[in-house]
């Protein structure tokens, strides 16, 4: 072997050692503050091997038991903080909620949105978008009468489809989402849909099929490694959901533009019309279409799948837990009678509102929460966290923290009650996420599901199909990018 090929080999073995260390964190430019603890990553796939990555969040659990509340594992090249249990996700997200603000860019997400909308914005356009969303929103009745007025108007719709099963074991998991769309879509556009009308039918299966396509492996394979992309069907068909999805929103407000009447908003896409009117035409300007399709297209999502799975669990765990359901309905008999169920009393049926909380946190549906990333360098629980650095709350461990609750891995309404039966506030309670980022919709998701589940239990009581004993019931989750119920059955018994 000649001394020039020699050499080459040294450099390259040289470059291969380096991009190991770089990788492995041994090479860093913060190496003499004290980072967060890890497993050993391995070159190129980082800590990829140790993952479940159907259900990561059970990784990360295992992992925080390891190395604690504050640790970091690789993802490929990316380096993700990881931060869990009660008081360290508040110390990050509501303490120092600045610090932890923003959004990381993941790939898929930016092929769908562009950065456009609310939920994975970034910078000044998701401030200016989440300030406009939530203000529109509230002028929109979100935790207001008139929005009362209409979820108790749709539970009519829902309890007649119900109604007509006579009985008989169905799936409700259609007409729950078909329902609650209607809620968003009257703010989103100004009306309702019927059950059966085939766009609105269209919509929810694409919003469906997205969010179960999102959470697959391989799509989590595309987020670390994208340039895997062009192998990946799931990609082309939430980018095809999302066009299909967008060309729908794109024809209503058009439609909406030529009546459109800026002293007479009739819904959220005419509010964002009118302030796109308004706006001066300058470079910087952030109500442009792009925004608005994805504005649209979040809070359905949002708005849709929350809640749809929130009851879904709802009457899985009633089926499951008959004696809950009782005591819920004595205490509804016993407060509401025969009329209809309204936000008002929720303060004096605590039974029913420790059940429905308890149902959101047992349910943990989206136990990761959605990435952030540090919008400036930070310390936290002593570890320095540099700015840029991705970060997952683990919103599982809050909800699941042994020291915040007794039985945290059971159905148990009574965390929510205290001793003389009084409903009691857990600020571990954090289904909505907290800080900067927490849900805007959780006001309105508040509301519907109490009206929505009171109303029904009201007026049926739930059992499982003939010859399904409640204690064969299976609560382990479906796969998807939120935490969602197996598909189940069930009968609903007309009570009065």
């Amino acid at each position: 072997m000649d001394w020039s090929s020699s050499t080459s080999i040294g450099l390259l073995f040289m470059l291969i050692l380096l991009s190991i260390l770089k990788m492995g964190g041994f090479w860093n430019s913060h190496g003499r503050k004290k980072l967060p603890p890890g497993p050993r990553a391995l070159p190129i796939i980082g800590n990829l091997h140790l993952f479940d990555l159907k259900r990561p969040y059970r990784t990360y659990i295992q992992l925080a038991e390891v190395y604690g509340p504050v640790f970091s594992v690789q993802m490929g090249q990316r380096k993700v903080v990881v931060i869990s249990g009660y008081e360290t996700v508040k110390e990050a997200l509501v303490n120092q909620a600045d610090a932890f603000s923003e959004r990381p860019k993941i790939p898929i997400f930016e092929d769908l949105t562009g950065g456009n909308g609310i939920v994975f914005a970034h910078g000044e356009n998701w401030k200016v978008m989440r300030r406009f969303t939530l203000t529109t929103l509230r002028d929109f009745g979100m935790g207001k009468k008139a929005i009362e007025d209409r979820i108790v108007e749709e539970y009519g719709y829902l309890a007649d489809r119900i109604g007509s099963q006579e009985g008989k074991p169905f799936d409700a998991s259609k007409m729950l989402n078909a329902a609650v769309a209607n809620i968003i879509v009257s703010i989103l556009l100004g009306k309702r849909f019927d059950y059966r009308d085939s766009r609105f039918l269209r919509l929810q299966h694409l919003t469906n099929e997205s969010m179960r396509l999102a959470g697959k492996p391989l799509v989590t394979l595309y987020n670390i490694f994208p340039q895997l992309g062009f192998l990946l069907r799931a990609n082309k068909t939430l980018l095809q959901n999302r066009n299909e999805f967008h060309a729908f929103v794109e024809t209503t407000f058009l439609e909406y533009l030529k009546i459109l009447d800026k002293n007479d908003q009739r819904s959220f896409i005419d509010a964002f019309l009118v302030k796109q009117q308004e706006e001066t035409a300058t470079t910087n300007g952030h109500f442009h279409n792009g925004n608005l399709l994805s504005l649209v297209s979040n809070l359905f999502t949002a708005g849709v799948e929350t809640i749809t799975t929130t009851l879904n669990w709802g009457f899985l765990l009633m089926l499951k837990y008959p004696e809950i359901q009782r005591k819920v309905q004595e205490e509804i008999e016993e407060v509401i009678g025969s009329n209809p169920p309204r936000i008002e009393h929720r303060t004096q049926m605590p039974y029913t509102d420790a059940v429905i909380h308890e149902i959101q946190r047992f349910a943990n549906i989206l136990p990761l929460d959605l990435p952030h990333e540090t919008a400036a360098d930070v310390t936290l629980k002593g570890y320095f966290i540099p700015k840029g650095t991705y970060i997952v709350p683990l919103l599982a461990s809050v909800l699941q923290d042994k020291s915040q609750w007794e039985k945290p891995d059971s159905f148990y309404p009574e965390h929510f009650l205290d001793a003389s039966g009084k409903f009691v506030k857990k600020e571990a309670f954090m289904p909505f996420s907290a800080g900067r980022r927490i849900c805007a919709g959780e006001t309105l998701a508040k509301m519907e599901l109490f009206l929505f589940f009171t109303s029904l239990l009201q007026r049926f009581t739930f059992h499982p199909p003939p010859g399904v004993a409640s204690s064969d019931l299976d609560l382990s989750p479906a796969i998807s990018f939120n935490v969602i119920p197996k598909p189940y059955k069930m009968c609903a018994v007309k009570r009065f």
